[in-house]
Formats: structure tokens, C-alpha cells, sequence
């Protein structure tokens, strides 16, 4: 069992930055894949960003490449996700998830835990 803790969400201005943390319970942190969704107000939720167990690996929803950055430190069980550019369009709920999968990508099917969120607010 694996649970998820977001931090780091808040009321930021257009053009903006903000940084999310995402804390994971357990010791096999590093053989998890990890990913960014978000829930916009009136949505259904969607995929922003995931890693794989390698560092290395990213993959981007297109809304938000170039301006979102993921990243991980298995040392400290924790997974990251660098927001800059903020639009009032980036306003949702921010979750986490991990997925045994080497690479779980988009698919929110293959994530196997999930975290309670973290509201963004991106005022104009």
C-alpha cells in the first residue's frame, strides 16, 4: 500500500510560478511510475505530466509542455511538478497517482494510487 500526500498548491497570479510536492509512504518508491493529473472546474480529470522510474524519462500533456516541469527524488520519496506560465486555464485540483508500470504515461487506468489533491488557483 502506497498513500500519496500533494502539497504546495495555492492562489498565484497569471504568468506565475508554483511547485507541487508529492510524498510517498513506503520504501519502494523508486520502482514506482509517477504522474501529474488535474481536475479543472466542470471537467472530467485529466493527465498533465508523468516519470518513470528513470529521472530521465518525461512525458508532457501538450497544454502544458514547456511550461510544467516533473521531476523526482527517490532519496526522499517525492515527485515534483514545476509549474510556470501560469494561465487562469491551469486552475484545478492538482493529484498525484503511482503506478507499478515502468511507464505509466496518460492512462490514469494504470495507476494503482492516488492522493487526495491540491488546489491551484491561477487568478487573471
Amino acid at each position: 500500500q502506497v498513500q500519496l500526500v500533494e502539497s504546495g498548491g495555492g492562489l498565484v497570479q497569471a504568468g506565475g510560478s508554483l511547485r507541487l510536492s508529492c510524498v510517498a509512504s513506503g520504501n519502494t518508491f523508486s520502482r514506482y511510475s509517477m504522474g501529474w493529473f488535474r481536475q479543472r472546474p466542470g471537467k472530467e480529470r485529466e493527465f498533465v505530466a508523468a516519470i518513470t522510474w528513470n529521472p530521465d524519462n518525461t512525458y508532457y500533456a501538450d497544454s502544458v509542455k514547456g511550461r510544467f516541469t516533473v521531476s523526482r527524488d527517490n532519496a526522499k520519496n517525492t515527485v515534483y511538478l514545476r509549474m510556470a506560465s501560469l494561465k487562469p486555464e491551469d486552475t484545478a485540483i492538482y493529484s498525484c497517482a503511482a503506478s507499478r508500470l515502468y511507464f505509466a504515461g496518460k492512462f490514469q487506468n494504470d495507476y494503482d494510487y492516488w492522493g487526495q489533491g491540491t488546489q491551484v488557483t491561477v487568478s487573471s
